[in-house]
């Protein structure tokens, strides 16, 4: 009896629509009563009915609110980004080797074209070389003390127990190393920023619960100071920085192509002189007057489209514009080049799998867990540094021969 009583009083889904578009009911407690499939749905009727539209695009998806569940909360359906195709691009790098098409979401009308054009320069050129200069995810924990003297005795006692920090930062979690603890100090504040390797995970909540553990730990065992956070900016996360321009974050990534006179000539329509030229007054020059950080043409348009269509967190966009294109004189053309200080990259945990971005990744080789390295997040590094130096060479090359205009024009309108 209790069984089909509580049966009968389980509201139906027209009453759920009409009880949450009448605000009787709040969006995340509909999963109380259906599945989140069911649920996503019930939101988006409601929103309807509330509303007096239609909304018939955002109900047609593919990916499952029920697999969604780490991803997004309240869930009423997808947006839909475009999905273009570049390449393939011959890569050399340490840890991909090979042919590559690269996928990039955008509704920038030029964006994949140019990207396209860039890496045909590459492949004419024989292919990018790309190397990771530095690996390693941050967070800095928040500390205040007393004064100035005691935050500096409190940094002495972080020296001296660093491995037992370290230790009791890992705990339980086998994915997660800490590789060193930097201090920081400012008067009556004090930061200490971990240095960790997350293996194939981005890996930024990995990091941040081994801030919390650390900042839990000094509570217990060091009582002249207060722990105020396990985040304290000096990480430094989805802000421009100083910091990560120097010291780099997640991945720092280098690629570099040789374009002979002859490629620039014939598919860039410019010279050597005008590409060097153009860098130095517009990349360089023109970066320091305004203070950016950015001592690049497009790093962003590149990195945002790609992390779209992978799964990373888009956010992680304004690390990813942080970094330089250099262009040298060589005997028969240029050394194109680009650095980039932060792509914070992974081929596990986060958006990376949703249905469509797990897709995108296997298009790359590089979906799911690699070797113990870290070695499939550190593959997408590559490639996604390749792309953004495809798009560095096309769109510098546009610009030095007075084409990127005509290219807008073409394409966008």
């Amino acid at each position: 009896m209790d069984t089909n009583s509580d049966l009968s009083n389980k509201p139906s889904v027209e009453e759920l629509v009409e009880k949450y578009a009448n605000g009787e009911i709040k969006a995340y407690e509909i999963e109380k009563h259906v599945n989140p499939n069911k649920a996503a749905e019930i939101r988006l009727k409601g929103l309807e009915k509330k509303y007096n539209k239609r909304f018939d695009n955002l109900k047609v998806y593919s990916i499952l609110p029920q697999n969604c569940g780490p991803n997004i909360e309240n869930m009423i359906g997808a947006i839909q980004v475009p999905l273009g195709i570049a390449g393939p691009v011959k890569i050399k790098g340490e840890y991909s080797i090979g042919e590559f098409h690269i996928p990039l979401s955008t509704t920038e009308g030029t964006l994949v074209a140019s990207v396209n054009r860039g890496c045909s320069v590459i492949n004419k050129s024989g292919g990018a070389k790309v190397v990771i200069l530095k690996s390693g995810q941050t967070r800095s924990v928040l500390f205040k003390s007393k004064s100035v003297i005691e935050s500096k005795k409190f940094v002495d006692w972080v020296k001296e127990n660093i491995d037992l920090l370290k230790k009791e930062a890992k705990a339980e979690e086998r994915f997660i190393e800490i590789d060193d603890i930097e201090t920081f100090i400012l008067g009556t504040t004090v930061w200490l920023r971990l240095i960790a390797n997350t293996n194939d995970a981005m890996g930024m909540n990995m990091v941040t619960i081994a801030g919390k553990r650390i900042g839990d730990y000094i509570s217990e065992n060091y009582s002249d100071i207060e722990f105020v956070s396990e985040s304290g900016n000096m990480c430094i996360d989805k802000k421009p920085s100083a910091l990560t321009m120097i010291k780099g974050r997640g991945k720092k990534v280098s690629a570099e192509v040789m374009i002979p006179n002859k490629v620039i000539e014939k598919y860039l329509k410019t010279t050597a002189e005008k590409l060097i030229d153009l860098n130095y007054r517009k990349n360089m020059l023109g970066s320091a007057m305004s203070g950016s950080l950015g001592y690049n043409a497009h790093f962003a348009n590149i990195v945002a489209a790609m992390f779209l269509a992978t799964g990373q967190d888009m956010a992680h966009t304004v690390d990813g514009s942080i970094g330089f294109t250099t262009i040298e004189k060589v005997d028969d053309g240029v050394l194109f080049g680009v650095t980039i200080s932060s792509l914070q990259v992974g081929t596990v945990g986060g958006g990376t799998g949703v249905a469509t971005q797990k897709e995108c990744l296997d298009l790359l080789g590089v979906a799911g867990p690699g070797e113990p390295t870290g070695d499939n997040s550190k593959k997408l590094a590559e490639i996604v540094a390749t792309a953004v130096l495809a798009g560095e060479i096309s769109l510098l090359g546009a610009q030095a021969a007075k084409h990127l205009t005509r290219a807008h024009l073409k394409h966008n309108r």
